[in-house]
């Protein structure tokens, strides 16, 4: 009896020990690593992310060694209660699942621009259970300022696209809409030398960062110089498409500033038709 104890006791104080060891072997470890990346101003969170989840991982793993034929016993005892403990805890099998799924098929690390169904953002942090995505807005390609939490069992069900890319240079497309008393054609190269001007000074970073895209997902993309299209809509109002391959953080500026040229030439046009 007195064996049977000191076996008992000698397991709760390791229980006790070994959580308080490893979660301040993870504090230290995850502090000198941001330390580190803060003097060297590098994005070291996919470390820092890998350092508390390997950290969670072992302590489980310790724990779990520890109380191995307690937990055997305890599981044969309810073993006629496991398809109701299943069914209770099925969504948090599926989380467990989709971790897992993340960490051997690796389809976005941590700083990447992701969407996964309706929700896009760039992943933070991942853990056991969740994803959590500093929500974008992709018209803007600017944080929203809210977190998103994404249960890991979405990332089965769901289809994850990696909009990595995007957070460098992206195909920025706006569309102006005018009546059709003014022919755009009329001043449309003129446009389109604005839009080049624009573009003129990354020009070369971008025909490289275009390539190295095409490289990598072996398809051809639209870019790097920029491009108008001319349509009607359904109404029979003249739609003006622009295309620009352009920094992510530039592309509102050169929207704006090819928004402010159009309506100029437009209303210029506009001025020299007779009065009706």
């Amino acid at each position: 009896m007195d064996t049977l104890l000191a076996i008992f006791n000698s397991k709760v104080v390791l229980t006790i020990l070994i959580p308080l060891l490893l979660l301040s072997i993870k504090y230290l470890a995850v502090k000198g690593v941001r330390k580190r990346a803060k003097s060297k101003r590098e994005d070291r969170r996919d470390l820092v992310n890998n350092i508390k989840n390997f950290l969670n991982f072992l302590m489980i793993i310790l724990l779990l060694g520890i109380w191995a034929s307690e937990i055997q016993q305890f599981a044969l005892s309810i073993a006629a209660f496991a398809v109701a403990i299943v069914l209770a805890t099925r969504e948090f099998i599926q989380c467990l699942i989709g971790f897992f799924y993340l960490i051997s098929t690796r389809p976005f690390r941590i700083g990447d621009w992701i969407q996964v169904g309706e929700f896009v953002g760039e992943v933070n942090a991942t853990d056991w259970i969740k994803t959590t995505l500093l929500e974008v807005d992709l018209e803007t390609y600017q944080y929203t300022g809210k977190t998103l939490f994404i249960p890991n069992n979405k990332l089965i069900s769901s289809a994850i696209k990696n909009l990595n890319f995007l957070k460098r240079y992206a195909t920025h497309r706006f569309t102006i809409v005018r009546d059709e008393s003014v022919n755009p054609f009329v001043f449309l190269d003129e446009l389109l030398a604005k839009a080049n001007s624009y573009c003129e000074d990354f020009h070369d970073v971008a025909v490289r960062y275009n390539q190295i895209i095409e490289r990598r997902l072996d398809v051809k993309i639209t870019g790097p110089d920029p491009s108008i299209r001319v349509a009607t809509s359904e109404l029979g109002d003249t739609e003006v498409e622009f295309t620009i391959f352009c920094p992510t953080d530039r592309a509102l500026e050169i929207e704006h500033a090819l928004t402010a040229d159009f309506m100029h030439m437009w209303f210029a046009q506009k001025a020299l038709l007779p009065a009706s």
